[in-house]
């Protein structure tokens, strides 16, 4: 099923469930998603198998020239936004100048509005590369996946395109001493004739003792809310989350449910 793609550089800003009044930026194709993960609930839809061609990234010079035009035009017609969201179609830590365009939008941010918070949605594949985890530091909020309590959950949930495990995701995580935000998605249904479902006893265990290792400033948890690639997935009840809330901040780890 095809997916929800943005199909500017810099659009909205729209009202976010997390995030106020949010602009985001799509530092990925305008017409095809570009994703290290290939999740079972991603409104962008699935991730494409021909990787024959490669991806047509905007340069760094395109993205900040884009940004600084929506920016102009925004003071001009009164409207602050409350966050610059780093979203898109895909991955955007993908990015090869990832750095260079987080230093470019900090300074951009400083100059038309200081008051924003300066936000980036993350799969946390790519943790390990310094110049990543270096730019992701200098930001307020680096929002970061976490799915699953077990290995074999994450790889049916969220179906890295390249070899790489829950474990080492864990241990980069940790490695934010903190200063992260989790985001986590409940979900179960079935995929390709496979029961997947997250929201078990065994892997809300094993969640939430990698929750108090990582130690978040914060737990987001979600549902689906938009078409996902598979009709078959179930959006879990308000009161799960609820009560999945309640033990995160029994740890002394702030959570929140966005239902």
């Amino acid at each position: 099923m095809a997916g929800i793609l943005f199909d500017e550089i810099v659009f909205g800003p729209v009202k976010s469930r997390r995030f106020g009044v949010s602009l985001g930026i799509n530092l990925l194709p305008l017409h095809g998603k570009f994703c290290s993960f290939n999740c079972i609930y991603c409104e962008c839809g699935l991730t494409g198998e021909d990787k024959k061609e490669k991806p047509l990234l905007f340069s760094a010079a395109e993205i900040a020239s884009s940004l600084r035009s929506r920016f102009e035009a925004l003071k001009t017609g009164g409207l602050d936004p409350d966050n610059i969201t780093f979203a898109g179609n895909g991955e955007p830590t993908l990015h090869p100048d990832f750095e260079t365009i987080i230093d470019n939008t900090i300074n951009l941010r400083n100059e038309f509005f200081p008051k924003a918070k300066i936000t980036v949605l993350s799969n946390a594949t790519r943790l390990d590369r310094e110049k990543v985890k270096s730019a992701l530091l200098r930001i307020d909020n680096n929002v970061l996946k976490l799915d699953a309590g077990t290995n074999a959950t994450f790889q049916a949930i969220n179906r890295p395109t390249h070899p790489i495990t829950l474990e080492k995701i864990i241990e980069e995580l940790k490695k934010f001493e903190g200063n992260l935000v989790i985001q986590t998605m409940l979900i179960r249904g079935e995929v390709e004739g496979k029961q997947v479902d997250n929201t078990t006893e065994e892997e809300l265990t094993l969640l939430l003792e990698h929750i108090r290792e990582i130690a978040p400033t914060l737990v987001m948890l979600y549902p689906i809310d938009r078409q996902t690639p598979y009709r078959t997935l179930e959006k879990v009840p308000e009161p799960e989350f609820r009560a999945l809330a309640a033990r995160i901040e029994a740890m002394g780890i702030n959570a929140e449910v966005f239902y």
